[in-house]
């Protein structure tokens, strides 16, 4: 049996303090100083944490095998840890920084035109994204333009820490759906055309739909492509991708599904779920460091299937009495 969560109303109300304070120090702080923090976070996390560190390692040493060097390979995760700690600061900074009349300094659009077109014409649009890059900042900018997604996530245990985050998330307009329990919202905002927002790159357990993700099985949740299929919604896989030294993103759509490209098959959901699978592998490829392979995208492989019979007993079956 599942061990309930303790309930400590004021140790959550603690960590909440803690980090709004921390929230309020980096925002004093020139950006500068900012990844100088996030320079030194990362290295401390990458020491200490072992457990996510040989994780990420053995990730990507099933996704690239012999082409990348062991060296390599812990250069791409202490990349991750360093990528990962910016990021944090650079969302602490977005509220207070980036503006309509000033984001080109921070962001540069690519890929836009299609999607602008199906927002403008109020079509339902799946728009996907991956841990990689910072997904959070792309949210904000869609609210920011006057395009709000609604946007499927998992709810913090920590109640004033959702509170908290979901206030960040939702100021340019952005609406937070949660992934447990959401999907009669999910259905709701896709029949009134609206555009849905999701990470799709997470490991579903064994009842998942398995597709190839760097060569390798990987467990997908099937609902995405069933939900674009069944409304007859574009999938749009895009990332933020970071492409300086400081707080320089670029905004891309790499890639648009149609559902209509589908026969209307038994394998519609299979292919159509490999299609945005493989757009996330490629964009990966671009920077691996940007990608948080600290998680267990392999966690789940599919069950090797049941054998009829036992040789020994086919064998002893088959012989002449």
């Amino acid at each position: 049996m599942a061990r309930k969560k303790v309930q400590r109303p004021w140790l959550d109300y603690l960590v909440y303090l803690v980090v709004r304070s921390l929230v309020f120090t980096v925002q004093s702080l020139p950006i500068a100083a900012s990844y100088a923090l996030a320079r030194g976070l990362a290295w401390l996390m990458y020491t200490v944490d072992k457990r996510h560190r040989l994780v990420g390692l053995e990730n990507l040493r099933m996704a690239y095998g012999d082409a990348m060097t062991e060296a390599e390979r812990d250069q791409v995760v202490r990349g991750v840890y360093r990528h990962f700690c910016m990021m944090l600061m650079e969302i602490f900074h977005t509220p207070k920084r980036i503006r309509l009349e000033n984001y080109r300094r921070y962001i540069q659009l690519a890929g836009h035109g299609p999607v602008l077109d199906k927002l403008i014409s109020g079509e339902p649009m799946i728009l996907l994204t991956g841990h990689y890059g910072n997904w959070e900042i792309a949210g904000y900018l869609f609210g920011l333009f006057g395009f709000p997604t609604w946007s499927v996530a998992r709810t913090l245990d920590n109640p004033y820490l959702e509170r908290y985050l979901k206030s960040f998330r939702e100021s340019t307009g952005q609406k937070m759906i949660p992934k447990a329990g959401g999907y009669d919202q999910i259905v709701e905002v896709l029949e009134t055309r609206r555009p849905l927002s999701m990470l799709a790159d997470q490991d579903a357990g064994q009842r998942g739909l398995f597709v190839d993700f760097f060569g390798r099985p990987a467990s997908t949740h099937k609902a995405i492509a069933l939900l674009a299929i069944e409304h007859q919604a574009p999938v749009v896989v895009g990332v933020a991708r970071r492409i300086g030294p400081g707080f320089r993103y670029e905004l891309r759509c790499a890639q648009i599904i149609e559902p209509g490209e589908f026969t209307g098959g038994a394998e519609d959901a299979r292919l159509l779920t490999q299609r945005y699978t493989s757009a996330l592998e490629e964009l990966i490829r671009q920077d691996p460091s940007q990608y948080l392979w600290l998680h267990r995208r392999w966690k789940h492989q599919p069950l090797a299937r049941k054998k009829a019979a036992r040789p020994e007993a086919a064998r002893s079956e088959a012989a002449p009495a």
